[in-house]
């Protein structure tokens, strides 16, 4: 019998596996095999390989959401153009103009960087980074007072209702239509033209005090010239460039009344006590100067019609209505003038602003 159960025994073990390799097998058969790659992301992937494909999946993502997202803004946007046509206006400038202000901000960040990384001054960076600067600065003082009135709670209403119906005086540049741009440009040189009468007065009162008769001869020639509707070549104030840097006619002699007649042509306020006008005045015409010499180094021809037109706009010209020769013309008679003049003269180049452009249409006319 004992014999005989051995036997059957290695019968038995010969035929398959042992007990223990026979409960695994069954095991295998019985439970759900999960394919590789699913149980690797159940068990949680480590490799460099399963986390790109992570990364790819999260981008393919945020590609698709963005998609989506630009798809319907785009129909949002032309429901708005079909349905409210005023409104898409609004709209669509205060769009772009966000795009516009924070695209200025990455170039300004930029310039900053490169001042700061080279040890530059900013008398030493190209026209166009001179000039940026110089515009943004402009811009974020014209923002500081809708900024003040937005800090309060819930005044963001008021601040939207003053910005719809006071654009020209409280929004800066980026959000103007291409309409407004001109409205308002024009409406600004309305505004400082006031003052250009008020300029050659004075110019023709200092002239009577002036202790060279020859000198004094040719100043009230140069007045009499504009008043009668004339413009003045630049040979024939650069023949008087010495009078303007002492008394009566330097920026530190000039009469009072004189001062805020150049401040308005410059777009700075004319209510501030006198040594704080002389001096605001004075670091904007050099600042002037310093954006000329950089300008003739770039060259005129270098400029877009837009660049044209805002240099000969700073400068005193109202550019809104000129073309681009014209422009180019006036650009290199100031220029013949501005960077021949040293800083101590700086008050003739104020001065010129108004003799050069007042009568500048009527005369090519």
């Amino acid at each position: 019998m004992a014999l005989s159960r051995a036997g059957g025994c290695r019968a038995f073990w010969r035929l398959g596996p042992g007990p223990a390799t026979g409960l695994s097998r069954a095991r295998e058969l019985l439970e759900p095999r999960l394919p590789r790659g699913a149980l690797r992301v159940a068990l949680g992937c480590r490799s460099p390989v399963c986390r790109l494909s992570t990364k790819t999946g999260s981008r393919s993502v945020l590609a698709a959401l963005m998609s989506t997202a630009k798809r319907i803004n785009g129909r949002y946007e032309r429901f708005l153009e079909r349905t409210f046509p005023r409104f898409y206006v609004l709209y669509a400038t205060f769009t772009k103009g966000i795009q516009a202000l924070f695209q200025e901000v990455k170039e300004i960040r930029k310039i900053r960087s490169k001042m700061s990384q080279q040890r530059l001054s900013v008398q030493q960076l190209p026209y166009r980074e001179m000039e940026r600067l110089r515009q943004f600065r402009r811009d974020v003082i014209k923002a500081i007072p809708i900024g003040v009135i937005a800090i309060p709670p819930f005044a963001n209403f008021l601040v939207i209702v003053l910005m719809y119906f006071f654009p020209r005086q409280l929004l800066i540049r980026y959000f103007w239509t291409p309409n407004q741009q001109v409205e308002f440009l024009d409406a600004y040189d309305s505004i400082r033209r006031d003052s250009y009468w008020d300029v050659v007065k004075s110019l023709a009162l200092a002239a009577h005090s002036l202790p060279e008769p020859q000198l004094q001869k040719r100043l009230q020639d140069i007045c009499a010239e504009v008043q009668r509707g004339a413009q003045p070549r630049v040979a024939e104030l650069y023949a008087v460039r010495s009078l303007f840097s002492g008394s009566p006619l330097g920026l530190n002699k000039l009469r009072i009344s004189h001062v805020r007649a150049l401040s308005q042509v410059l777009f700075l306020t004319p209510h501030l006590p006198a040594f704080f006008l002389r001096h605001r005045l004075r670091s904007h015409v050099l600042e002037i100067r310093h954006l000329d010499r950089a300008l003739l180094r770039l060259g005129l021809g270098q400029l877009s019609e837009e660049e044209l037109k805002a240099a000969c706009y700073l400068r005193g010209l109202n550019s809104t209505h000129l073309g681009m020769a014209e422009c180019r013309a006036w650009l290199e008679q100031w220029l013949g003038l501005s960077c021949k003049l040293q800083a101590s003269e700086a008050s003739l180049l104020a001065n010129s602003m108004v003799l050069l452009s007042l009568n500048y249409i009527r005369a090519k006319e």
